[in-house]
Parts: C-alpha cells; structure tokens; sequence
C-alpha cells in the first residue's frame, strides 16, 4: 500500500477514533463496492470536521470514488492541508468568490459525477452551529438539474460544533452524529424554490427524534 491510500485508511480511522460519531443510514446503506452509482451528499455545515466524517463513515470502496466539494481558499494553501485534500480526498476545490451555479463552477462538478465520483456537498454554504438548517444555496439545486438522475442524499451532522467549536483545534469529547436519509431528486417541473425548501426540510426531518 503506498503512502496515499495507507494515509486515507488512517485519516478515516483516527477520524473515527477522535470524534466518536455514530453513522446511521435512514434510506439504507449503499452497496459497497466500485461501479456503484454516483451520488451527492449533502449535508449541514457545523464545523471543519464535516466532511472528513461524512468521508470516512462511509465504505473503503466508496471512499475512494467520493469526491468533497470545498473552498479554494482554505484547502488550497500550501502544506499539509493542500495535499490532504488533493492528494488524499480527492477534494474538488470551488472558488467562492465565483458565483454558485455559474458555467465553471457546475463543469467540474458534473465531470466528476460522470466520471463516476460520488460528490460531498454543504449547501448552506456557511457554518452554523447545527441547531437548524439555514437557507439553502442553489448549487445543489442546479446540480440536481444539470444530472436529474443522481441520487441526492440529505446527511444530518449532529454535535460536531461542539465537538470542534469555531476557532478550536482540539476537538472535545462529545458524541455526535451522521445520519444519512433516503435518496431523492428533483422532480419534473420542479422549480428551484420548491426543490431547495424540500432539500432543507430533509436535513431538518433527519434532526428530529426518532
């Protein structure tokens, strides 16, 4: 095993280690294995922990061909966080000064959907602290029209602002969540307005008591 993939199996293990998360597929597990369809995840954004505990809760093989979708600007800076993300997770890194939806900032999202990659995405866009979904931004929505038959899964992160607070680099020792719900897609004639507040009200049902 080289040094990338020896550094993924360790950076999920010790992700998992650290945080405690508890992963729970509502809509059912995947198929672990390669070939398997791309999705999109998306999930609420509370903390830098989010999207390596979406990664690393998922499967090996679906590790390797799930792709995070992150801000240029804090991932693309030279050292160790730059090559974590490009070399280890793979990460597509949009620039957010561009707008969200525009002709470049979709082209590499779709290539990589039809290249086969599965797509990490948080469509709010910002931070919060988990206790509700803000207002989702239309990427998601335009992804979800550009490839009308990927699978969007809503991932609800519980607990991880406290177990990272803003501003912290030692994560305290809280257990949280990720709970994965049922796949949908946009559906015909839907328009932006609708299919974003039926995104957000998926993310906000996962939180909800079961």
């Amino acid at each position: 095993m080289t040094i990338v993939p020896l550094t993924a199996e360790l950076l999920a293990g010790l992700t998992r280690l650290i945080t405690a998360v508890s992963a729970r597929w509502v809509g059912g597990a995947p198929s672990d294995g390669f070939g398997a369809a791309p999705r999109v995840y998306f999930a609420n954004h509370t903390s830098h922990l989010d999207t390596l505990v979406i990664w690393a809760a998922l499967p090996r093989t679906l590790r390797q061909c799930t792709r995070p979708v992150a801000a240029a600007d804090y991932w693309n800076q030279p050292g160790v966080r730059c090559w974590l993300a490009t070399r280890v997770l793979n990460a597509l890194l949009i620039d957010r000064s561009g707008r969200w939806g525009s002709r470049d900032s979709l082209r590499g999202l779709t290539a990589a959907l039809d290249a086969g990659a599965s797509l990490i995405l948080f469509p709010e866009g910002t931070r919060g602290d988990g206790s509700e979904i803000g207002e989702l931004r239309p990427g998601l929505y335009f992804v979800a029209r550009q490839r009308p038959a990927v699978d969007l899964v809503p991932v609800r992160l519980q607990n991880l602002s406290r177990i990272l607070p803003k501003g912290e680099v030692l994560p305290v020792p809280i257990l949280g969540s990720a709970i994965f719900g049922a796949p949908l897609r946009l559906e015909p004639g839907e328009d932006r307005v609708a299919f974003l507040e039926r995104a957000r009200a998926a993310l906000t049902d996962l939180g909800e008591p079961r």
